[in-house]
């Protein structure tokens, strides 16, 4: 957090100093007791409104079910190692799952780059495709990807040209 005194002078706090300043003697300071106390209220409000406005839940879960299709995403992706972090070290830590997250933002770019190609043919097939159903879809479905394979990462010369390909399929219109 930067903190600007008069005469434009600016320096740095970081937060855990901020919050030692309203531990002081480890015991709440009377700023830090009315801090929480806004704390409250806001939380009161939420959740006077989560039970009074239906399409504030609604939206609400749908958030949830977007997170947990991403951690279910993971968890297939991650079931190698059983889920478990096996690096002793945090800096090994932190490269396996940057390597997690990796693999994780390439499946979603994979099936948005499909799902998108799929629209566009449906479309140019003279279907309808509505708003609200393609509201529906996700990105971070995984059955069609076989998470035990080996995989060779060259470009073949078609995708290289701009073009999807679908096995044993012609090769679908570049995607716009």
């Amino acid at each position: 957090m930067d903190l600007t005194f008069t005469g434009g002078s600016t320096c740095k706090v970081s937060a855990s100093e901020i919050i030692r300043a309203l531990q002081a003697g480890g015991r709440l300071t009377t700023l830090a007791r009315a801090i929480a106390e806004v704390g409250r209220i806001q939380k009161t409000i939420h959740l006077l409104t989560f039970v009074d406005d239906e399409s504030y839940r609604r939206s609400i879960l749908a958030q949830l079910n977007r997170q947990e299709g991403r951690h279910n995403l993971g968890r297939a992706v991650f079931h190698g190692q059983r889920g478990e972090l096996r690096q002793r070290y945090r800096e090994g830590q932190e490269d396996q799952l940057g390597a997690l997250g990796l693999v994780l933002n390439a499946i979603v770019l994979w099936n948005t780059r499909y799902m998108n190609a799929a629209l566009e043919h449906l479309r140019s097939q003279g279907f309808e495709v509505r708003d609200e159903d393609v509201k529906r879809l996700s990105p971070l479905a995984h059955g069609q990807i076989n998470l035990l394979a080996r995989y060779h990462f060259g470009m073949p010369d078609v995708v290289r040209g701009g073009n999807l390909t679908v096995a044993n399929s012609p090769p679908l219109p570049r995607a716009a």
